[in-house]
């Protein structure tokens, strides 16, 4: 039972985290994303809650498996990311400004990478759950830029 509550926090911190970030887009998924043009890889809406879900899983199994391991920097990436993750959704949509939101989610991509390269050769299977988090965001960083060049 002990061991699973190491993973059991750091995902429902995720979750919730992910779950508190869209609470702040609820009004610009209305009003304002509508109107913008985005680019043809952009998914359909009901995409985005479900791989969320599935990162934010992920992103805390790869927690759970780095505690106790003597990985302080990737513990402290871990969060910092986390913390970057929650202001993007702040960022770009509450706030409307896809320029910032740029900015922000290139520095979590460049905190993701950093996480994954402090992890890779001491827990890979972290490194792996990381890894899907890290194809979306640049999926995530180009459609952003998108939206920075084309309104």
């Amino acid at each position: 039972m002990k061991k699973w509550l190491q993973y059991i926090w750091p995902v429902a911190i995720c979750l919730v985290t992910g779950f508190s970030a869209s609470l702040f887009q609820k009004t610009a998924l209305a009003d304002w994303y509508p109107t913008l043009e985005k680019s043809v890889l952009t998914p359909p809406a009901l995409v985005f809650p479900v791989v969320w879900t599935i990162l934010y899983v992920l992103m805390g199994i790869a927690f759970g498996r780095i505690q106790g391991k003597n990985l302080q920097r990737a513990i402290g990436l871990w969060w910092i990311q986390l913390a970057f993750n929650f202001s993007w959704s702040i960022v770009f949509f509450y706030l409307t400004s896809p320029w910032w939101g740029l900015l922000v989610i290139l520095l979590l991509d460049g905190l993701v990478y950093a996480f994954l390269d402090s992890v890779r050769k001491k827990d890979r299977w972290a490194a792996i759950c990381f890894l899907p988090y890290f194809i979306w965001l640049i999926l995530a960083s180009y459609l952003n830029l998108y939206v920075c060049l084309n309104n």
